[in-house]
């Protein structure tokens, strides 16, 4: 089972289960479903946000880190309430407190910092440890009651004593009234001190100091929207070029835009787009072609995007077409008219990098997730399943069968589970260590190292 290290070069990798976290019960409440993964930049914090509006930050175990054989596993670091369900009064509509992204900031000292948005309201979060507490006031007691200041005799100098660790988090912006229409996507620069924001028609490029203005970038709403024929599925910053931004589209297009040619981006430096294949030309060739992920690999070279049956990988200089696409489950495509009718034709699958963006990884249907590897031009599909939690267990590679005789360990396509679906996956940015988010469980694995 071929898969490249996070370190270059390429050998056998054999996955296997680290960690589940979150509640084992068939009835799930609608507010744990996970709606977001996301690692920082050092892959010791992983966030992951739900839709009751709650940010749940995992850290990865110090002394499992030296430990090679348990380096994937992560403790409960810090939980908060990001979000809360509002109304919009003017337009009559509930907004609710789902998270639908998070983004690190790169940290700069000792707090750690992230964004986390949901429809329509992005707040920036510190993260920060606090294990010394202030003692000796001389106008305090030490329960807080003030002191009448006749008492007082003496001076104290205070003194810091230590006290258990306290992790908190506290908002320190709250950047609103800029989206109306849903928030998808936001994008932290590599300058740090901006970022984007997209919705289903504008782009919006914010500085993190200031949250009363941001300036539209992006804004193909037409002045009829019974003229508009695609919507901004995604978007996101280059990850070294700070003026270098790209957004797709429901159509299966790629824009990349360069900031510094014209302060509102609607004519693109770039247009990445396939060719629609005559012979796959059907009634849902335009919601399958629909991209819903798309991310720049690390080195900045190339950009990978998602649609509902395979995932593409652009040069960034060549637009007319992918230079590999990958089939995640092109068995579906029969299936195409019940998925339709099940909504989950509309289904949007995220993809991640690994380390050294020699593999990449997204999610699928009965909690399956595909692997392919760029260099060795293997695949592999593996499931998230609590039948295979057995701490160090390896994870066997499964098959699907697509008719005909099914062998002893392929599953049939007619037997698979459409409500249990990977959507949100993550990848350790160092190490072969990854997140995928099942309905309301994060599973962690590891490589196993012999």
């Amino acid at each position: 089972m071929l898969c490249a290290g996070p370190g270059g070069g390429s050998n056998d990798v054999q996955w296997c289960f680290s960690q589940v976290k979150g509640a084992i019960d068939d009835d799930v409440a609608e507010a744990d479903i996970i709606s977001t993964v996301e690692f920082n930049q050092s892959g010791e914090l992983l966030a992951t946000g739900d839709k009751g509006g709650r940010v749940v930050i995992f850290q990865q175990e110090q002394e499992s880190k030296n430990k090679l054989q348990c380096r994937g596993e992560y403790n409960v670091y810090s939980t908060f309430q990001s979000h809360e369900p509002e109304f919009d009064y003017l337009k009559s509509l509930e907004i609710e407190e789902k998270i639908n992204k998070i983004r690190w900031l790169p940290q700069k000292n000792a707090a750690h910092f992230l964004l986390s948005t949901n429809d329509k309201t992005i707040k920036l979060w510190k993260i920060s440890e606090r294990d010394k507490r202030p003692e000796g006031y001389n106008l305090k007691e030490e329960d807080g009651q003030y002191r009448d200041p006749n008492t007082v005799t003496t001076l104290r100098v205070p003194v810091f004593r230590p006290m258990d660790l306290m992790v908190e988090a506290s908002p320190r912006r709250v950047f609103a009234n800029a989206h109306t229409y849903h928030i998808n996507s936001i994008s932290v620069n590599s300058d740090c001190e901006t970022y984007l924001s997209a919705d289903d028609l504008r782009v919006n490029l914010w500085h993190l100091e200031i949250t009363d203005r941001s300036f539209n970038i992006v804004d193909i709403k037409p002045a009829n929207m019974e003229d508009l024929t695609e919507v901004i599925t995604a978007a996101e910053f280059h990850p070294n070029q700070c003026n270098t931004f790209v957004y797709s589209s429901s159509k299966g297009t790629i824009r990349l835009c360069d900031m510094r040619a014209a302060a509102l981006c609607d004519s693109h430096a770039k247009l990445f787009e396939e060719p629609e294949d005559p012979n796959n030309r059907s009634f849902f060739s335009e919601i399958i072609s629909s991209i819903s992920d798309v991310k720049f690999s690390h080195s900045g070279r190339y950009m990978m995007t998602r649609d509902y049956l395979s995932v593409k990988i652009w040069d960034l200089n060549m637009e007319s077409r992918p230079v590999e696409t990958y089939q995640v489950h092109e068995y579906l495509r029969s299936k195409l008219c019940s998925l339709y009718e099940n909504d989950c034709i509309f289904d949007k699958f995220e993809c991640c990098w690994n380390g050294n963006d020699s593999v990449v990884m997204t999610g699928s249907y009965n909690n399956f997730f595909r692997m392919f590897d760029r260099g060795y031009q293997q695949d592999m599909t593996l499931e998230a399943s609590r039948e295979n939690s057995k701490p160090r267990s390896v994870l066997k590679p499964r098959k699907v069968s697509t008719g005909g005789k099914r062998k002893k360990d392929e599953i049939s396509v007619d037997s698979l589970d459409f409500n249990k679906k990977i959507l949100h996956t993550a990848w350790h940015p160092l190490d072969n260590i990854i997140a995928v988010a099942t309905t309301n469980n994060l599973y962690i694995f590891q490589d196993k190292l012999n």
